[in-house]
C-alpha cells in the first residue's frame, strides 16, 4: 500500500501561515518569507522540491485551494496556481460544498470531496496507482490526518523566522511519536524528515 506523506514549510515557532490571511495575502502577514528557500536556493533543495511533488495524488483542504473563509464556491475560481498547477496529478479537495471535478492543464484535476478525510484518502490511494499520497495542507487538514493516525511520513521544512501568530498545523494532534530519519539544511531552511509511529 502507498505511503501517506506530508510536506510542510513552517516557521521556527510552528506556523505555516502568518496572521490576518486574506484573499490578496493568503499566507498572512510575513508568511511569504517561509518559502524563500524554494525561490532563492532551488538548486540546493532540488531533492526536497522534487519530493514535494512526487506523489501520485494529493489531498488538500478547502482553504488551501480557495483561500480563507467558509462558504460556497465562486463559480469561476480555479485555485491559486494559474492554468497549469504544479501537481500534475489528481488533487482531492476537502469541502462541505459539492462541485464538479475541474481539469486543468498539465494533468492536474481537482476533485471535490464532501464525505470526509477517510473517503478522500480512499479515492486518492486509488487514483495514485501505488504511488504515495501527499497531504498538501492547510493546517486544519494536516491536524485531522495526524490526529486520525493517517500520515506515515512528516517532512518539515523549518524556516529560521518567527511569525508569532497564524496557523499552526501541529496544535491539537495528540501525543505523536516521531522518529527522525533525515536532517539537512542551509541558511534559509532546515529539512527534517520524520517517520510517524502508529
Amino acid at each position: 500500500m502507498s505511503r501517506v506523506t506530508c510536506d510542510l514549510t513552517i516557521s521556527l515557532d510552528g506556523y505555516l501561515a502568518g496572521p490576518h490571511q486574506t484573499m490578496t495575502n493568503p499566507l498572512g502577514e510575513g508568511g511569504e518569507r517561509l518559502h524563500r528557500w524554494m525561490f532563492e536556493e532551488p538548486e540546493a533543495h532540488a531533492a526536497e522540491l522534487e519530493g514535494i511533488l512526487a506523489a501520485g495524488a494529493f489531498i488538500m483542504g478547502r482553504n488551501m485551494y480557495a483561500g480563507p473563509g467558509p462558504g460556497p464556491w465562486e463559480a469561476d475560481w480555479q485555485g491559486w496556481w494559474g492554468e497549469e498547477p504544479p501537481y500534475h496529478a489528481p488533487v482531492f479537495v476537502l469541502t462541505h460544498h459539492q462541485r464538479e471535478p475541474l481539469e486543468m492543464q498539465g494533468g492536474t484535476t481537482f476533485n471535490f470531496v464532501t464525505e470526509g478525510i477517510e473517503t478522500a484518502l480512499d479515492r486518492a490511494r486509488e487514483a495514485a496507482g501505488g504511488k504515495d499520497v501527499a497531504i498538501a495542507g492547510g493546517a486544519q487538514t494536516v491536524q485531522q490526518f495526524l490526529s486520525a493516525g493517517l500520515i506515515d511520513e512528516l517532512r518539515l521544512h523549518i524556516a529560521p523566522i518567527l511569525l508569532g501568530a497564524g496557523e499552526r498545523p501541529l496544535d491539537g494532534v495528540g501525543n505523536l511519536t516521531l522518529e527522525p530519519t533525515e536532517v539537512r539544511g542551509t541558511r534559509l531552511v532546515t529539512h527534517v524528515h520524520y517517520r510517524v509511529m502508529h
